[in-house]
């Protein structure tokens, strides 16, 4: 039997996490607004949204090929989300030159904790999901066995 990481619950993470930063980011806006560029409340909305849409890629059931298909649905989605990524970060400092290495450098440190988190928690689950396959083997061979 094959099994997947709800996403819903991914998607909780992500949203909670992205919670976390913003308020980080409020934060540092607030005490160091020289440093700070006015559009980390769009970097961190831009990366909750394509966290979310990046992972459904991943997570999104195909009728029990889950395992065959998850490596191709993975690097799939780190595609669309580089890609979407340059093209953001592009499109603003071609937009906006005053506010570009201020912007680049909280860009690159969000993607990074986003990058991170995702590893992290995909890695859990996978951990979890791991285990939970062991023992429900043992359990098959177990009830075979009483069968026999």
């Amino acid at each position: 039997m094959s099994k997947t990481v709800p996403i819903k619950k991914f998607s909780f993470r992500i949203l909670v996490f992205s919670v976390i930063i913003a308020g980080l980011t409020v934060l540092f806006q607030w005490l160091c607004p020289n440093y700070a560029s006015p559009a980390l409340p769009f970097i961190v909305l831009f990366f909750c949204i394509i966290t979310l849409f990046t992972i459904y890629i991943v997570l999104r059931d195909d009728k029990g090929k889950a395992s065959q298909k998850f490596i191709s649905n993975y690097l799939l989605s780190r595609i669309v989300k580089l890609l979407s990524c340059l093209l953001f970060l592009l499109l603003y400092i071609v937009l906006n030159k005053a506010d570009a290495v201020r912007f680049a450098i909280a860009f690159l440190i969000i993607y990074f904790l986003y990058s991170i988190f995702e590893v992290l928690v995909l890695k859990k689950e996978n951990q979890e999901l791991g285990k939970s396959d062991k023992t429900e083997t043992k359990e098959i061979a177990k009830d075979k066995a009483v069968e026999q």
